[in-house]
């Protein structure tokens, strides 16, 4: 048998800043445009509600060379010097206009996607490769449970606007304080808490409100993201307690508090199955 070609890394995408908003005080909108984003058009995106790229960020003391050729760099270029990667939601994507747009959470100086976001100017360019994706309302669920922090804000708000009218959906959003409040249109019957920290751990809040909620009935969709110490504790709820099907949940952690996402996304695959291995349902 003929060995098989080795795979190639997708060529990255070239973005091209084509205008900037501040949503609220931590949240930071970016639209790319230019002719690179046509190759979107062939890669599936708008098919799910959470799709995410990854956006390549040169490291410390370097650049990008034009154009990007991933695999060659990486073979030429010590690993330090590898650009940086940051996941993130697709707010939305018009493929007539070629322009996506992403939003970011802003904390100051903290973190590296979030400065840059504050920084950016039209005209500037940023690199991604993907999107991925997996996750969007299922139209034959009676119902929808939503629940994340600021990182999955922007997938839960693709996800509301894609309701189909009259859907049923409890919707928990986590955030600082009102300040951070987005509005969010749907033709959904969705019921939409903001939720307040105040001083409280990151979390503490969603946790309190799904595992009170009562549970309309039927069958139900599930979504639930952001920093993984919470999605743990959620999942276990909705699993064990709730006793909800996995092909009916989409649960992931985006982050987790101690961690950038290097480190993260090096554990996650192993945290995933741990948490597999300790949270499903035992039978006698």
């Amino acid at each position: 048998m003929a060995d098989r070609p080795a795979r190639r890394t997708p060529t990255p995408i070239r973005g091209r800043v084509v205008r900037t908003e501040r949503l609220t005080p931590h949240m930071i909108r970016v639209v790319l445009g230019g002719d690179g984003l046509a190759e979107l058009t062939t890669r599936g995106l708008g098919t799910h509600t959470d799709h995410y790229v990854k956006l390549l960020f040169p490291a410390d003391g370097t650049t990008l060379p034009e154009p990007l050729d991933l695999e060659a760099l990486r073979q030429d270029l010590p690993r330090d010097q590898w650009p940086r990667t940051r996941t993130y939601t697709v707010r939305a994507w018009d493929p007539a206009a070629l322009e996506l747009t992403i939003d970011f959470v802003h904390h100051g100086d903290e973190g590296l996607a979030g400065p840059w976001a504050a920084r950016a100017q039209p005209g500037d360019t940023l690199y991604f490769s993907g999107p991925g994706g997996g996750y969007a309302p299922d139209p034959a669920a009676d119902w929808h449970l939503m629940a994340g922090d600021e990182s999955a804000l922007p997938a839960i708000a693709a996800a509301v606007e894609a309701l189909r009218p009259g859907a049923i959906a409890k919707v928990f959003i986590e955030v600082a304080d009102p300040d951070e409040h987005q509005k969010l249109l749907t033709a959904a019957d969705a019921d939409i808490t903001w939720l307040h920290r105040d001083g409280r751990p990151l979390g503490d809040a969603l946790v309190q409100a799904v595992t009170t909620l009562d549970f309309p009935p039927g069958d139900v969709h599930v979504f639930v993201h952001g920093e993984a110490t919470f999605v743990k504790e959620l999942r276990r709820h909705l699993r064990l307690d709730r006793t909800i099907p996995r092909d009916r949940m989409s649960i992931s952690g985006y982050w987790r508090r101690g961690s950038d996402e290097d480190g993260w996304q090096s554990s996650k695959r192993e945290w995933n199955a741990q948490v597999e291995r300790e949270q499903e349902p035992t039978h006698p």
